[in-house]
């Protein structure tokens, strides 16, 4: 796997539970936690993704709506592999930036719909759910090559490893047939000839974000 690799474990990355909420729900990587953080009543799609007894067309039916966000797929998908089928193509939904800064973990989540979440190493978080000419830019962009790094390496089958320490800096591709991911020091990883395009692009897009966000607030 070469820099794709195993590193030590840290703790959870910020003082708030709320943001610690948010962060862990990113990865759409436990439908428990959605399950018990979602309003009543539960409406389609999240009926077919609470049951405990979803079929595999019911599933498959949530992932093919073009009215399903990417976050509601990944979980589908998901579903899927719990239930040991495989996904009819692959597809990459989301990528997920974190970097292990001084004073905490700053984090940038991207979806193949468009939708993004910043969190800052403070905890201060940005939530992106609209659509313009920019940023749909920037999240092709980010998708394009982060696909091929997809291409590249295979999916990790092993539980999502916790936070990334200080000075490393781990991205994660949210694929139909499982979480991908590569590590390493953030000097290394942003000169790798295969990771460097997709940070690059990630920190674009969350430059682009951070600047609306301030042009919204100030205005």
């Amino acid at each position: 796997m070469g820099l794709f690799g195993l590193f030590k474990k840290s703790a959870t990355p910020y003082k708030d539970a709320a943001t610690n909420l948010i962060y862990e729900l990113l990865f759409c990587d436990d439908i428990n936690l959605y399950k018990s953080n979602h309003r009543q009543p539960v409406n389609y799609p999240w009926d077919v993704l609470f049951s405990d007894i979803a079929n595999t067309s019911d599933l498959q039916k949530v992932i093919a709506d073009s009215n399903t966000e990417s976050r509601v797929k990944i979980l589908a998908y998901n579903k899927l592999i719990a239930n040991g089928q495989k996904a009819d193509k692959k597809e990459l939904l989301g990528v997920i930036v974190e970097v292990g800064l001084d004073r905490g973990l700053d984090v940038l989540a991207s979806f193949s719909d468009g939708t993004a979440r910043y969190i800052n190493q403070m905890g201060g978080i940005i939530i992106w759910e609209a659509h313009d000419n920019t940023s749909s830019f920037l999240t092709k962009k980010l998708f394009d090559n982060s696909f091929e790094v997809v291409k590249q390496i295979g999916p990790w089958d092993k539980p999502r490893r916790p936070r990334p320490p200080k000075g490393n800096v781990r991205i994660t591709f949210l694929v139909s047939d499982g979480l991908y991911f590569g590590e390493g020091p953030m000097n290394v990883l942003f000169n790798d000839p295969l990771a460097a395009p997709a940070l690059v692009s990630a920190m674009e897009l969350m430059k682009y974000l951070m600047e609306k966000s301030k042009k919204e607030t100030t205005s």
